[in-house]
């Protein structure tokens, strides 16, 4: 492509489509999730689908950072939203039903879950994170009905596109049951966001581009893009050990997530660019932990090339490939 002397496309002050940039479109306003453990389990763990987890997958359901699931919902909500506020006192809020898979219930206890929250003052929508293979029919149809009301987004996590590389971190399900599920949902015009991980046990840089790449043909709305957290307790630890697993280093993975934000269409909304692990269970990459530094890297990255979200496909619609 050849646009190296075009202006950059931009949201604000970033050159990529960021979930602060949309809220602040929607809302006019700060808007921050508060993160929930509603006290749900997982067919991935429980041995209706699988037992054990994925691999990656951390004793609270990748919900480390959420509430705790022994104080009830709205008390978890106000402990963080509190814990929040500090930083931005203005600010709205969406519930995001964040630990384990949160469908994975018969609809009528969702709705009590849900409702409880939409009733906050400052409420102003869901964010339910949950698997491709938990969308029975009765609890899309409640999806439907809450996105006719509140701002929803329905988070999935596919976290690769290769059936070799699921099977290795026991996700338990294919990518297919990822697309039938973004399926149903885009039906009744569901937001869907899309969990990637790079840096997975096996994948080298083709491969978790290919992840990249796939998902920004998919219907989905939004992306994550997470780096690979080794924690200790889970299943993984066992793969590290046995040299199935090579941490990224932070200019690969500064490399990976740029080249990824060039393939997305620009209206994709690009909620997370890396994660967060407590320090007192991560094994590693230890570079993680300055999250700050790995997004301002991002950022440089990014004007270094003169590049942003969506430049590859700028450069096809003007005819420069």
């Amino acid at each position: 492509m050849n646009l190296i002397n075009a202006a950059p496309r931009t949201w604000g002050d970033k050159r990529f489509h960021t979930w602060n940039y949309e809220m602040r479109q929607q809302f006019g306003t700060k808007v921050f999730k508060v993160m929930l453990d509603a006290g749900f389990t997982c067919p991935n763990r429980d041995g209706r689908i699988a037992i054990g987890g994925c691999t990656f997958c951390s004793k609270r359901g990748s919900g480390d950072f959420a509430g705790n699931r022994r104080e009830d919902l709205v008390t978890q909500f106000y402990t963080i939203r509190d814990r929040q506020h500090l930083k931005w006192p203005d600010a709205k809020y969406i519930g995001y039903f964040q630990a384990y898979t949160n469908t994975y219930a018969p609809v009528d206890v969702l709705r009590d879950y849900y409702e409880v929250i939409l009733q906050q003052p400052g409420v102003v929508g869901l964010s339910i994170a949950t698997r491709p293979d938990c969308l029975p029919e009765d609890v899309v149809e409640y999806l439907a009905e809450l996105n006719e009301r509140t701002y929803l987004w329905v988070e999935l996590g596919l976290q690769t596109v290769h059936e070799e590389t699921s099977r290795l971190i026991n996700r338990a399900h294919d990518t297919q049951c990822f697309i039938d599920g973004v399926s149903k949902l885009r039906k009744h015009n569901i937001r869907t966001c899309a969990h990637i991980i790079y840096g997975l046990p096996g994948e080298d840089e083709a491969m978790m581009l290919e992840t990249g790449r796939q998902v920004s043909h998919m219907d989905v709305q939004g992306i994550k893009i997470h780096l690979l957290h080794l924690m200790k307790k889970t299943p993984m630890v066992k793969q590290y050990e046995a040299g199935l697993l090579k941490f990224l280093e932070k200019d690969e993975y500064v490399k990976l997530v740029v080249d990824t934000l060039e393939m997305l269409p620009p209206e994709m909304i690009v909620h997370r660019l890396t994660g967060d692990a407590p320090r007192d269970l991560l094994i590693g990459p230890m570079w993680s932990l300055k999250k700050w530094e790995v997004l301002n890297s991002i950022d440089a990255e990014l004007r270094r090339r003169n590049t942003w979200q969506g430049k590859e496909r700028d450069a096809v619609q003007s005819g420069l490939v």
